[in-house]
């Protein structure tokens, strides 16, 4: 039996309750992402957004938390990784 997913204490985006199906916006790559993988990227995408945009707003807990949530990615669903992330 595979383990119940599970997003990390630190964690403090959204969480979502549908997974639904990504696009990388360079390489075009598709991936299906459940709803706890969703949640993780669309942090990880929000927060660097927001670096990009505000890079005097940014602070070293959200740089912090942008490394941690690429490694959960990289441990729970490495391909996923690859395909959005890498």
């Amino acid at each position: 039996m595979a383990k119940k997913l599970e997003l990390p204490k630190w964690f403090n985006g959204e969480i979502y309750l549908v997974g639904e199906t990504v696009t990388n916006p360079f390489s075009k790559e598709t991936y299906e992402l459940n709803a706890i993988e969703l949640s993780m990227y669309d942090f990880i995408m929000g927060a660097n957004f927001f670096i990009e945009n505000a890079p005097n707003a940014a602070t070293n807990k959200l740089v912090v938390d942008i490394r941690k949530g690429l490694n959960w990615f990289r441990r729970n669903n490495p391909e996923a990784y690859m395909v959005l992330l890498d």
